[in-house]
């Protein structure tokens, strides 16, 4: 079992780039149910998923957050043709993707503090926790022949990817992850060990 994990963990890689072959219900299923087993914060369970596979609806929300982009980074005074080369690539991501989840976190049923350190604290532990499912989605995303790619774009546009899917008010956009059949294959390294670790 501990060989076939590590494999798993050390063989799975970012992909971007996938086949249009539709991702089956089943697999999606199974995706959500590895999420949803993530330990989290008091067992509260914060995450939600919007699962996204209609191609108006991707569309709408690749211009919505593409135009939040090109706004951003015009107040960063970046070059034009950098500006374009960036959102056309943003688009191009989310369009062609034949699946997509929106991870989001809810504080509706995490605990509620009167001072703001331990409330920030709160928060944090639910991100902590959000971030945990979607890495077990990833995962098993793997493990199921699927690739998959962690876009951080709704941390910069929350409102907008809000607003353009008519989240419930207490989502809280965190990651969207792209899903489909490679059309890639990447192969990565990791800085040697002793560079990040320290024994006490």
């Amino acid at each position: 079992m501990y060989t076939e994990l590590m494999t798993c963990l050390t063989t799975r890689r970012s992909i971007r780039r996938y086949t249009s072959n539709p991702v089956p219900p089943d697999l999606v299923e199974q995706m959500l149910t590895a999420a949803i087993w993530a330990p989290s914060a008091h067992n509260r369970q914060p995450w939600r998923f919007a699962v996204i596979e209609t191609a108006v609806i991707k569309q709408t929300l690749a211009a919505a957050m593409s135009q939040q982009l090109q706004a951003d980074r015009q107040a960063d005074n970046v070059p034009p043709d950098i500006i374009a080369a960036d959102v056309t690539r943003s688009y191009q991501r989310i369009t062609q993707a034949p699946l997509l989840i929106l991870v989001c976190l809810s504080m509706a049923e995490m605990d509620n503090y009167p001072d703001p350190v331990r409330q920030r604290n709160e928060w944090i532990m639910a991100g902590q926790s959000t971030a945990l499912a979607a890495q077990n989605l990833l995962l098993a995303a793997h493990a199921l022949g699927l690739g998959a790619c962690w876009m951080c774009a709704p941390l910069f546009c929350p409102d907008v990817v809000r607003q353009t899917l008519s989240l419930p008010g207490d989502w809280q956009p965190q990651a969207l992850l792209t899903i489909g059949y490679p059309a890639e294959s990447k192969t990565k390294t990791r800085e040697p060990l002793f560079t990040r670790v320290r024994y006490y």
